[in-house]
């Protein structure tokens, strides 16, 4: 079984800003490729694809304003990250409508961000380069990991 999360791809503005963000080289950083920008409103694991794309297209869905910012912020022990509000109503009725499906429940509470890298050793010293923006959430995917590491749009699903 694949690999699968639910996201939200930020719209082409917003990874104009990200990639103008300035990327220090540093031992042990690694950022996160522009292409694999998004923000994760449910990490499903090895799951039945047909299931949760059913579950999300029977679920109503609310259509929600994300705001990213201020700046860059550390996240647990080697995360890098832009936070996200806007989207816990988003991300509870993501849940709920996947709730029927028995899968196991997320090991943390729901944490609206947006990784820009990770890191084992340490972060790069003051970094907190400032990011604002705001975007309206009118969709949202059900994506899966390929064995190569990219990510496949398996289904999108459009928010009333």
């Amino acid at each position: 079984m694949p690999r699968l999360f639910v996201a939200v791809w930020p719209p082409d503005s917003v990874l104009r800003g990200l990639a103008a963000m300035p990327r220090p080289v540093v031992d042990g950083l690694r950022w996160t490729k522009p292409e694999r920008l998004h923000i994760t409103l449910r990490f499903l694991g090895q799951c039945n694809e047909t299931d949760v794309q059913e579950a999300l297209a029977a679920a109503e869905l609310p259509a929600v304003q994300a705001t990213l910012g201020p700046h860059v912020k550390q996240l647990g022990r080697g995360i890098l990250m832009v936070p996200v509000e806007g989207l816990d109503d988003l991300a509870a009725a993501v849940e709920a409508a996947i709730a029927p499906l028995g899968l196991s429940s997320p090991d943390h509470p729901f944490t609206g961000h947006l990784t820009v890298a990770r890191f084992k050793r340490k972060p790069p010293p003051g970094y907190r380069p400032a990011l604002e923006a705001s975007f309206p959430v009118t969709e949202i995917a059900l994506v899966r990991t390929e064995p190569s590491g990219s990510y496949t749009n398996v289904e999108r699903c459009t928010l009333s």
